[in-house]
């Protein structure tokens, strides 16, 4: 090939590009700069307050372009559920064979807690967005019903029977949201999984305590 014809095809490259800027196709990154924004709306003047609009514009983008990555602005908050939901998963058909289910409930929601943790501040400013709005607390709510149900299905498929398998994943999806919630109180505490694993520790007390008082054998 030429030199010419390299050129001529760098030129045109070049221009594809240029014209790409110009009509707003070119979005390196357009997901993560729309939820960046989005962020940064909600933060400064409230959930409600923001429009979809806005948040394109802040971005650098256009409306259209917001709505091939979400569904709507809501959707800004919850996107990241299906990566949790898959790592959840993941950990309870990676249990030890000999794992019980809270033990591979346990290890599963330690892992959620790991990916939560890797950007704490961005995981606290979400939690005071959502804490301030009725509509997001309920739909946090469906979604962690949602994740506990992932997570029985993936015991089921270890051959847990039910309800044994709907019991401990919605245990464990209980004990996440109150270690969850102790962990953003606590914004110098930097161990999520460790929490878990403590809040995990003090129900095993407590159930322990409850079958002797009851005159019932602990189960190992």
């Amino acid at each position: 090939m030429s030199v010419t014809v390299i050129n001529l095809a760098h030129l045109m490259s070049v221009a594809v590009i240029a014209y790409h800027r110009a009509m707003g196709r070119w979005e390196p990154d357009a997901r993560g700069r729309l939820a960046k924004s989005a962020m940064a709306l909600y933060a400064e003047q409230g959930f409600d307050e923001t429009t979809v609009a806005q948040i394109a514009a802040r971005a650098g983008l256009t409306e259209r372009t917001f709505f091939r990555h979400f569904a709507d602005k809501r959707e800004v908050l919850f996107y990241g559920m299906e990566m949790l939901r898959d790592r959840l998963v993941r950990a309870v058909a990676d249990a030890p064979a000999a794992a019980t289910a809270m033990d591979a409930v346990s290890a599963a929601f330690e892992a959620a807690g790991a990916i939560l943790q890797e950007n704490p501040e961005r995981v606290r400013l979400r939690d005071a967005i959502v804490s301030a709005n009725a509509e997001l607390r309920e739909r946090e709510l469906i979604k962690l019903a949602a994740l506990a149900s992932a997570v029985a299905g993936a015991l089921r498929d270890r051959g847990v029977p039910e309800p044994a398998a709907s019991l401990a994943a919605e245990t464990g999806a209980a004990v996440f949201k109150t270690a969850f919630a102790r962990w953003i109180s606590e914004p110098g505490e930097p161990d999520l999984p460790g929490i878990i694993r403590e809040s995990v520790r003090e129900l095993r007390g407590m159930l322990t305590g409850w079958l002797a008082s009851a005159g019932t054998p602990a189960p190992p």
